[in-house]
């Protein structure tokens, strides 16, 4: 049978975590890798939602993005969030391991995948010089900024894009970061000669500033610009672990 160091080895293999950034914590956040598993959750995040969906499919790993534990930790008492997550997952004997910045910085895995999925000509495809994270490329034909904003939405699955711009501006050449954009990536972006940024965040004033040179910006969500990383992941795990069964949290969670 699979164990569970099987896969988090072919994670680190994919992405290793030597690349991620200083102040990230990629690895095993809970449990242990010489477990056997024959069924998988994948989440962006280690929700109470995401490990529900553990116990109900039988599965004893979480693979999620975003690390739950970050820096020290001062309790895992039962009162506080991340607390209360580590020891259901503990008592449930669920391990959890996590793929972060190592996974942004991999582009075929992460910024490259959700390029395509914002209709990218795949030939046009390319990172830039000067940013760890994110994709440039270009669309088939130009198009408004009010049109492509309704793709954004309607490709990613989102609830709702926002843009400081008018609606009637044209595009063509994007950058993409999923999650959020680094406004130290501006002068590359810039260089590029990019259109429109699309990202899961941009500050207020860092859109003003990519405004006041000349590009757009749509802001599509964290959740939304980062749940394809972790769909094309789960095929790919599929493909490599054909006998081990793969579940996918979406993260919508009923409020």
């Amino acid at each position: 049978m699979t164990k569970i160091r099987e896969i988090t080895d072919y994670m680190d293999e994919l992405f290793p975590k030597e690349t991620a950034e200083p102040w990230d914590n990629p690895g095993l956040m809970t449990g242990s890798r010489n477990n056997p598993v024959g069924s998988v959750v994948l989440s962006l995040d280690a929700t109470s939602r995401a490990i529900t969906m553990c116990k109900t499919v039988g599965a004893n790993l979480l693979l999620v993005h975003h690390p739950l534990i970050f820096g020290g930790i001062d309790t895992v008492s039962m009162e506080d969030t991340n607390g209360s997550l580590l020891s259901v997952m503990i008592r449930n004997d669920i391990t959890c391991y996590a793929a972060h910045t190592n996974l942004d910085k991999a582009s075929e895995y992460s910024n490259f995948v959700l390029a395509k999925k914002l209709g990218a000509v795949p030939e046009s495809i390319k990172e830039l010089d000067g940013c760890d994270y994110g994709a440039y490329f270009e669309l088939p034909q130009e198009v408004t900024l009010g049109d492509y904003m309704k793709t954004v939405r309607e490709k990613l699955n989102g609830s709702g894009v926002i843009s400081v711009n008018s609606k009637d501006n044209t595009l063509r050449k994007v950058f993409v970061q999923g999650g959020s954009f680094e406004e130290d990536d501006i002068p590359a972006v810039v260089a590029s000669g990019a259109d429109v940024v699309v990202s899961g965040e941009i500050k207020h004033h860092v859109t003003l500033l990519l405004a006041h040179k000349g590009i757009l910006s749509i802001i599509a969500g964290h959740n939304a610009t980062e749940r394809v990383f972790m769909e094309n992941l789960k095929k790919i795990l599929e493909a490599r672990f054909p006998n081990v069964s793969f579940f996918y949290d979406p993260g919508y969670e009923a409020i």
